[in-house]
């Protein structure tokens, strides 16, 4: 029997954040049922259960790959839930499905919310940054889950509760997923900061404990932040990144924040730099870099280095 201030929610994927957020929502005393035809962590085998073990209103969470995925889930739930019901799409789909999505859902009285959500595998102990995009009406009806979630306000010396964060109502549909958007920029660009500045420390011989000048940055100092100090983390597990190779895929999300920028005429030449600097890192020979050996042997008579032979006689 749930507590008179306990809500339900359907959450749609289990995998490592779901999952997680499932288990976060419990420990603040309201009731989740999980599915997932991949996991067996599933309560229900479907959707149709699914909506058939909630109460009207029903509160749907989506947590499924971004992309068709998302889409398919979405159209489906369309079929099984009912005027009043509200559909939430807590994956990094591209804000512009979020109007679909709201249309779609719209014309059968079901309520739409987008929700851009970082946190990644801490979020379970830390809590979760909300961004919310739809109806004010929508986000009140399920704003106990989102307190649930979102992190505990921060405190001063003194114990004193400072302004929330954690946690915005950023706007109509689609400015959650908006928001992530360019919350995932900013980090492609923080990460290659981070990255350059331990290449170079690397490339000296001055420089005696790589790790430790890292870590000294962690306090004090104005480029602080939690990727720093998870890159402490992962120096003190493999000092030299041995185990490490320097190839990075991307979300999507990067390049969805340099197509808006170029869209409205915003100069984003830290993030756009990082992003290509991702495609970089999946190239054992760069195609670009042979053609600029090659001009420098041209026009200067430049050595260049050629390729071994694959079958050497």
């Amino acid at each position: 029997m749930r507590e008179d201030s306990a809500v339900q929610l359907g959450l749609i994927g289990l995998g490592k954040m779901g999952g997680n957020m499932a288990e976060r929502i419990r420990r603040a005393g309201h009731q989740v049922v999980g599915f997932d035809k991949f996991s067996p962590k599933s309560e229900v085998d479907s959707l149709e259960a699914l909506a058939g073990a909630l109460e009207p209103s029903r509160a749907v969470w989506v947590m499924v790959p971004s992309g068709e995925p998302t889409r398919q889930t979405v159209r489906e739930l369309a079929d099984v839930l009912e005027a009043g019901d509200v559909v939430i799409d807590g994956g990094n789909s591209r804000y512009t499905d979020d109007k679909v999505h709201a249309e779609m859902l719209g014309t059968k009285g079901i309520g739409y919310l987008d929700v851009g959500v970082s946190g990644g595998v801490w979020g379970l102990q830390n809590g979760y940054a909300l961004m919310v995009g739809g109806a004010k009406d929508d986000v009140a009806k399920v704003q106990p889950i989102f307190d649930a979630l979102k992190p505990p306000a921060p405190t001063d010396e003194s114990g004193q509760e400072l302004p929330a964060a954690g946690f915005v109502h950023a706007g109509p549909v689609g400015a959650g997923h908006f928001s992530k958007m360019v919350h995932n920029g900013i980090e492609y660009a923080m990460m290659q900061a981070y990255g350059e500045g331990y290449e170079l420390l690397e490339a000296v011989d001055l420089i005696e404990d790589v790790p430790g000048v890292v870590a000294s940055w962690t306090q004090g100092t104005v480029i602080r932040s939690w990727l720093l100090d998870l890159l402490v983390r992962a120096l003190q597990e493999d000092p030299k990144l041995d185990r490490v190779k320097g190839y990075a895929e991307d979300s999507g999300e990067g390049r969805w924040t340099v197509e808006e920028a170029i869209q409205h005429a915003v100069p984003l030449p830290a993030i756009s730099a990082s992003l290509f600097a991702r495609f970089a890192s999946r190239q054992q020979d760069s195609p670009t870099m042979k053609a600029v050996a090659a001009l420098r042997n041209q026009f200067g008579g430049h050595a260049v280095r050629a390729e071994a032979a694959e079958n050497p006689a």
